[in-house]
């Protein structure tokens, strides 16, 4: 060992350790040069256009699939799912016993009659540990000559709480008296901190049940997620008409029925097909525009509401339509699009509260969801939620929101960071990954193409409230822009599955798969950046 006269030491041991230090600090220790981030941005805008060769047609699963089929029995658990509470500590087991009915007549099974029992422990053979909850029916009803009646098995929901951090557990579900499940197991979200973070997030929307959905979650779980994030519309129950006749298109084929009628089965044909990796991954959902489902009495979105489990009460919230988590050093933040969002109402109110007491030093990220996008391009939905956007844009800037995920645009778009579509280095990072693979269109038309900027007064939609808030947000003024706007770094038209990666509390690896047809590729990879210092002002927790 040599000191100097400063008197600094310079063994063989203390530069290690100094090298150590300044590689957990900077990004080169896990950062790969030939992978741009957000600090080298605003990117270029870029556009890939569609590649016609591929399966860009979706077709539905058949009922006769085996992986949408019924292979339990009796009151067996099936269609078992997990989902995060608000914290690592607790985590929710849902499932189904009993077989669904539809018809003219449905006499709707009673959910007392069967119990709603998880046994859990951190070994296999032994199971020490017992949760109950409680259980429902749901229906789905038609005051029409000639319509379908639906009503579901009996849903459970089972809240398991006293977890511990980062562990595995195993579990089983159902009532000993008409049969458990085999055991499965999940992994508990790591203790929320700037450190602790889950390795793999994926992110998917728009899925239904098509060949090109079961490609998109093989993709998905190739890439061993420990958390997925499903950003709207899922089973797309409602292109079907009660009697299992499908449909391309939701708005054009139902104009001669007396209500929007939806095929209920395709929730559970759904729910069959995804056990797999629900059973042990846990899917956090928020509602989209597919999931509405009117039915008699004006009620809606029931098979949402009633197959889920969201940990709203833990979150403070008083609907299923809007909530928040933690999963180790990111705070999730999930807005319903279809309730209302108005600044007087009560979930902007919520927003506000949940947000006061969200704290960096804890959860240095902030990543908010919701079905229709604010940013997007495609001459589908555009600025469709605008009316969201005016309200609530400015609240989510004011607290540092790092990135934004959307769907209901059936193909892939990442925003330069953005704020009021001006180019802002404070502003979110926004994806629209609305490309799960369902049935209907690709979107592959641009609003800055000659000839498909849309009509402003045909914008408002009324399951977002039917309100005009739409602006000429353009450098000239116009309500299109002419060229790819300058918030826009890159869009392709391809079915697909973006993977989350926080590596630490300033650095995300963001990486989307694209479905070319059976393979999955690398579309897109960037490093997201969170630059604190130069945000502080604009971030009130900061």
């Amino acid at each position: 060992m040599s000191l100097h006269r400063d008197g600094s030491i310079t063994t063989f041991l203390g530069l290690q350790l100094l090298l150590l230090f300044f590689c957990f600090l900077s990004p080169a220790s896990f950062s790969d040069a030939t992978i741009p981030s957000t600090l080298d941005g605003p990117f270029t805008p870029v556009t890939i256009t569609l590649d016609t060769s591929l399966r860009g047609k979706a077709v539905d699963l058949p009922d006769t699939d085996p992986r949408v089929q019924r292979h339990v029995t009796g009151f067996q658990p099936e269609q078992i799912s997990l989902a995060l509470s608000s914290n690592y500590d607790s985590i929710w087991v849902s499932w189904i016993t009993g077989e669904f009915q539809i018809g003219m007549n449905v006499t709707p099974l009673d959910p007392t009659s069967i119990a709603s029992i998880v046994q859990f422990g951190t070994f296999g053979d032994s199971l020490i540990h017992t949760a109950t909850g409680s259980s429902l029916v749901y229906n789905q009803l038609y005051p029409f000559e000639g319509l379908l009646n639906y009503t579901s098995g009996i849903i459970h929901h089972v809240r398991i709480t006293g977890l511990q951090p980062s562990t595995v557990y195993y579990y089983r579900c159902g009532d000993p008296s008409h049969g458990m499940s085999k055991i499965h197991h999940f992994k508990t979200m790591p203790v929320s901190s700037p450190s602790s973070y889950p390795s793999r997030i994926a992110i998917v929307g728009d899925t239904g049940l098509t060949y090109n959905t079961t490609a998109t979650i093989s993709h998905l779980v190739q890439n061993s997620p420990d958390l997925v994030l499903l950003v709207g519309d899922v089973s797309y129950a409602n292109l079907y008409l009660t009697n299992g006749t499908s449909s391309d298109c939701y708005s054009c084929n139902f104009s001669n029925t007396p209500i929007h009628e939806t095929y209920q089965p395709r929730w559970d044909y759904w729910g069959r097909f995804m056990e797999n990796l629900t059973s042990t991954v846990p899917l956090m959902v928020v509602e989209g525009n597919h999931e509405l489902e009117l039915q008699a009495g004006n009620k809606t979105f029931e098979a949402y509401s009633s197959r889920f489990a969201f940990p709203y009460i833990e979150s403070g919230s008083t609907s299923k339509f809007y909530y928040s988590f933690n999963a180790g050093g990111i705070h999730f933040v999930m807005l319903g699009a279809y309730i209302d969002f108005d600044r007087s109402g009560e979930q902007y109110e919520w927003l506000k509260r949940d947000l006061a007491k969200f704290n960096r030093s804890v959860t240095p990220w902030l990543v908010v969801t919701w079905h229709p996008p604010w940013y997007s391009t495609y001459t589908a939905h555009y600025k469709e939620a605008e009316c969201m956007k005016v309200a609530m844009e400015e609240l989510l800037y004011s607290y540092g929101t790092d990135i934004v995920f959307n769907g209901h645009v059936h193909a892939y778009e990442r925003s330069n960071r953005v704020y009021n579509y001006q180019l802002d280095p404070c502003g979110p990072v926004h994806i629209v990954i609305g490309d799960g693979g369902n049935r209907e269109k690709m979107a592959i038309e641009h609003t800055d193409e000659p000839g498909k900027c849309p009509d402003p007064l045909s914008t408002p939609d009324a399951a977002l409230g039917g309100q005009f808030c739409a602006s000429n947000s353009t450098t000239t003024g116009a309500f299109c822009w002419d060229q790819q706007p300058p918030y826009s770094a890159l869009r392709e038209s391809s079915f697909g599955h973006g993977i989350l990666e926080m590596k630490n509390a300033t650095w995300a690896l963001w990486t989307w798969h694209r479905n070319q047809d059976t393979n999955s590729q690398v579309g897109d990879q960037i490093y997201i950046v969170r630059q604190p210092d130069l945000c502080s002002s604009h971030n009130v927790t900061a």
